[in-house]
């Protein structure tokens, strides 16, 4: 089968949708199908299966770029269409499941109008454009055969199929060595037998990672390892106390250790429809501390973690201290997320049969 990804979101970027494409992709081809990834053109050096669209820098979002338009017929012959994003490659997609009668697949990553803040730099404006844009959006996901979500909360008006963008179960493993490096030995908020908070994701409002700050201003004797890039990470960096250090993105390859060489994830995101790198760190063997909204109330539970209220530091600090304190077999509680299960499921969805 032919399968094409369409996405305004691809190397070299690093978030979530690339990495999800990247092993929906891997495995998919494992089992005898043919993927291509038609994506933004950008300093990324394509393979054979990926196809890149003429695009012009995007002066809002430097890591993501603005696809014009590529000549359909110029595209393979495919069987399904695949969208991961409702803006120009997406729109490509569209049209060429209508033009070809190519079965169409919708997957909702991200609530893009909550990051409309950072460009605009007004609540107001902010509000409005983001109104619009769901206006938007809903009308286009209604145009798909099938759209899918990780979650059931997607805050559009359709019935979702129900489909976690799934863990790299064999990648993400509990393992031994610490990851950070060098720490302090003079028994300060870094020695090397202090507790290890951590997260790793986008630094933009919606994350709340200043919350993290708070807290960590509050447990000077807890060491904070924060991984990420992003708006508002200059700002944070700033207000940061000397419990807690910063660091770039990590390459997948090293994420796991990251991961497993934390006692705690912490997150108070409100902007996340599944939060996948939370359910990596489970897979990883360690606990996590989220706040109490979307998704994390259908994917954190007793079993993974604790949840928090949001904005109650006296809360967050008491979830984070039970994921401290227990003992739990996070990863057979996330075996459910399983990219393997994610896989079989998308094989029915596009019609895959014997």
């Amino acid at each position: 089968m032919n399968i094409g990804f369409f996405t305004d979101s691809y190397f070299p970027g690093i978030d979530g949708v690339t990495y999800t494409i990247q092993a929906w992709r891997d495995r998919l081809e494992s089992r005898g199908h043919d993927v291509y990834v038609v994506y933004p053109e950008s300093s990324h050096e394509p393979d054979e299966r990926e196809i890149p669209v003429p695009s012009l820098p995007n002066p809002f979002y430097r890591q993501y770029r603005l696809p014009t338009y590529r000549r359909l017929s110029t595209l393979p012959d495919l069987d399904v269409v695949h969208c991961h994003g409702p803006a120009s490659t997406g729109l490509m997609g569209l049209r060429y499941a209508k033009r070809y009668d190519a079965t169409s697949v919708y997957t909702h990553h991200t609530p893009v109008e909550d990051y409309f803040v950072q460009g605009l730099k007004s609540e107001r404006l902010a509000s409005l454009a983001g109104r619009a844009y769901v206006a938007y959006e809903n009308r286009f996901l209604k145009a798909f055969d099938c759209v899918t979500a990780s979650t059931s909360r997607i805050r559009r008006d359709v019935e979702p199929y129900r489909l976690p963008v799934g863990i790299e179960m064999d990648r993400f493993r509990p393992r031994e060595g610490a990851w950070m490096a060098a720490p302090a030995t003079d028994g300060g908020p870094t020695a090397a037998n202090a507790s290890v908070v951590g997260y790793s994701g986008r630094m933009t409002h919606k994350k709340n990672v200043d919350e993290t700050l708070r807290l960590a201003a509050r447990l000077p004797e807890v060491r904070f390892e924060l991984v990420g890039e992003g708006p508002v990470r200059a700002e944070l960096e700033a207000e940061a106390p000397e419990n807690v250090r910063f660091h770039d993105f990590l390459p997948r390859e090293e994420l796991p250790d990251f991961y497993a060489a934390l006692d705690v994830f912490l997150t108070a995101s409100t902007c996340d429809t599944l939060g996948l790198s939370t359910l990596e760190a489970n897979a990883c063997g360690t606990p996590v501390a989220a706040a109490d909204v979307a998704p994390f109330d259908e994917t954190i539970g007793s079993e993974n973690g604790a949840r928090f209220a949001l904005g109650d530091l006296d809360d967050m600090e008491r979830a984070v201290r039970d994921c401290l304190d227990g003992d739990r077999d996070t990863r057979a509680a996330v075996e459910r997320f399983s990219v393997e299960r994610t896989i079989d499921e998308l094989e029915s969805i596009y019609g895959v049969t014997g």
